[in-house]
């Protein structure tokens, strides 16, 4: 239990890391202000809350018993499945989300349009993943963590979590795409 609290402390740090990197990037996106130590401050600690959160959650599920059989009550553990699909996704498109910018600029100013829309589906893409992550398993740190006990508390909680996360991701992909659009289509590349 004390790697299941542990964990559940550190998703909820990862959470508002999450709230202050997409918030600042959004904004930046938004009105084309660009600060990197600012975006560096909002990117290394959610990332480390990150890293931490994940060697702890495969820890969890590799090395202790309960809740491994995904199969038993796969209604009950939809949210379970969402929860694990998503964290197993994350990595390998934070790679691309990473480069994400200088593979658009490259695709742009060579021309390559489908190239160049693909990278930003896939960014839409993660940008849902990280949220639908975050979704699910907000109210579960809660519940780990002994702050929520109520069926009826987690299923406000879970509400209010959705629609913010559901704001969100409707904010940061017209700001991402619109951004990038206004930075690489219009300009060609030239950014």
């Amino acid at each position: 239990m004390a790697f299941k609290k542990c964990n559940a402390y550190v998703s909820l740090l990862a959470f508002l890391g999450m709230l202050l990197h997409i918030g600042y990037n959004d904004f930046c996106y938004l009105t084309f202000y660009y600060n990197p130590v600012l975006k560096t401050a909002t990117a290394i600690p959610f990332m480390v809350c990150v890293c931490i959160h994940a060697v702890l959650g495969m820890m969890i599920v590799f090395l202790q018993e309960d809740g491994t059989r995904l199969s038993t009550y796969p209604k009950k553990n939809a949210r379970t499945i969402i929860q694990r699909v998503s964290a197993a996704l994350i990595f390998p498109m934070l790679i691309l989300h990473l480069k994400t910018f200088e593979l658009l600029k490259g695709a742009a100013e060579q021309g390559k349009l489908a190239a160049w829309w693909l990278l930003v589906l896939v960014e839409v893409l993660f940008f849902g993943t990280i949220l639908s992550h975050a979704a699910v398993s907000f109210s579960k740190a809660l519940i780990t963590l002994g702050w929520l006990s109520s069926r009826e508390r987690q299923r406000v909680m879970d509400l209010v979590v959705y629609v913010i996360s559901v704001i969100l991701f409707l904010v940061s992909v017209i700001a991402v795409v619109r951004g990038q659009i206004l930075m690489f289509l219009t300009t060609g590349g030239a950014a």
